[in-house]
């Protein structure tokens, strides 16, 4: 049995990587704040703390005996980040210093860090590739480049293997809907509950690479256990397919809406996932059409 640390294990993200960890029989340790995690989330099996990753010296005990960390905790989204860039700086950049140094000093075998396809920006080509050079359109795609940055710096210096996986529109289960700045699914999936128009950003013709909960997890886990990654690698983790937005809405059903293009949007996001295949074994399995359809049953049950 492995111990494994969770930041930000109330989160949407991070609680489906806790509950697959304690259904596989390991100790799992959950570091959040709740200031974006939720106590529901939480498995009654895992150890929680609630506790801010930027607050060094009280994270820094919970990392002993750790074989690895996976790291969520964050303030993840470009609206949010383009309102105010100093506060989720402070979470995103100095939380995730802390998270790597007390890894470091606690000398866990490995860490899993959680980063943004936001992080290339507009490129010239598709799908992306994770040796093409970012282009950051807001704080928050910057804070996520200087994470990546950092974990190549800590493997380097300090000894301690910390992966970055590029996440690429991440949806399920637990997606929060109940927020201005909630994600396209979540957004959609409250507006349609409330008979209210679809309101897309811009003309709607933006795609993502959607990627479902499960394959993410799945993905993470690889992460954790492949003796093909040793740190500093940054890995794609999203669909080689992608859909516009305008298709996700038709996907939903009803009435749209459409607003000024918002600043910061990246327009297409459709990963390569060929470092993924090769470093992982790993590829999405869930089609958005299969996985839209679980998400729209958990919203209803919950509703």
């Amino acid at each position: 049995m492995k111990t494994y640390l969770v930041t930000g294990g109330a989160g949407f993200i991070g609680s489906h990587l806790v509950d697959a960890l304690v259904k596989r029989g390991h100790r799992v340790l959950v570091v959040d704040n709740l200031s974006g995690g939720r106590k529901e989330n939480l498995n009654p099996k895992a150890r929680f703390y609630k506790a801010d990753i930027c607050e060094f010296k009280t994270i820094k005990p919970l990392f002993a005996g750790v074989d690895v960390v996976f790291h969520l905790a964050a303030i993840p989204r470009v609206p949010v980040s383009m309102k105010d860039p100093v506060g989720t700086s402070r979470v995103n950049i100095l939380g995730t210093i802390n998270v790597f140094k007390a890894a470091a000093e606690a000398k866990v075998k490995k860490v899993i860090f959680a980063s943004s396809s936001s992080v290339y920006g507009n490129q010239k080509t598709s799908p992306l590739q994770e040796s093409m050079v970012p282009g950051p359109l807001s704080p928050y795609a910057l804070q996520k480049l200087v994470g990546e940055q950092t974990a190549k710096l800590f493997t380097a210096i300090y000894r301690v293997p910390i992966i970055s996986l590029r996440y690429f529109n991440v949806y399920g289960p637990r997606i929060d809907f109940d927020s201005d700045y909630s994600l396209v699914m979540g957004k959609f999936l409250k507006l349609k509950s409330l008979k209210k128009p679809l309101t897309i950003f811009g003309d709607g013709k933006q795609t993502r690479g959607f990627c479902y909960i499960d394959d993410v997890v799945s993905a993470n886990m690889k992460a954790a256990q492949s003796g093909k990654v040793q740190g500093g690698d940054i890995i794609n983790v999203g669909s080689a397919k992608s859909y516009s937005v305008n298709f996700l809405a038709q996907l939903m059903g009803g009435k749209v809406l459409h607003l000024p293009k918002r600043a910061g949007d990246v327009l297409h996001t459709k990963a390569d996932i060929s470092k993924a295949k090769k470093l992982l074994g790993w590829q999405p399995r869930v089609p958005l059409e299969e996985g839209l359809k679980k998400v729209q049953a958990w919203f209803d049950s919950i509703k």
